[in-house]
């Protein structure tokens, strides 16, 4: 029996700490047109991405470099995954090395990009800085 848009959400939660727009849309028609499929689909999904005898963060390091070789969007869902579970920018950058050897710096540029991104500060208040002397608007 189909579960919940909650239920089908939660493990993304967990993974990640949001649900991908993706998956949101995926969810939502796929309760609407074939819950039955979806079920079956989510089922698999879960099962192939943690498998037995792998840790979570060796899974998502690994589908980081698939999707990176691939240049696929999805790459940077199973980095901040990666990172999540433990992995170090240091673990990610080698996995990006490894994507170069397959679709060379396209994969690695990729790479880079989506380290910087997920490991940047967070962006704190926006400082406006007021002019002053004569051309100062009011």
């Amino acid at each position: 029996m189909p579960k919940s848009k909650a239920a089908y959400f939660k493990p993304y939660e967990q993974l990640l700490g949001f649900v991908p727009p993706r998956i949101q849309a995926r969810v939502a028609l796929g309760l609407e047109c074939d819950p039955d499929l979806l079920d079956k689909v989510e089922t698999v999904r879960e099962a192939a991405m943690f498998p037995n005898g792998m840790t979570t963060k060796m899974a998502q390091l690994i589908l980081f470099a698939v999707l990176l070789s691939q240049t696929q969007s999805a790459a940077k869902i199973h980095a901040i995954a990666a990172k999540r579970a433990g992995a170090t920018k240091k673990e990610l950058h080698a996995v990006a090395g490894l994507a170069y050897l397959f679709r060379g710096l396209t994969a690695f540029n990729m790479g880079a990009e989506i380290i910087a991104d997920i490991f940047a500060p967070p962006a704190g208040p926006v400082r406006v800085k007021r002019a002053r002397g004569r051309n100062a608007r009011a």
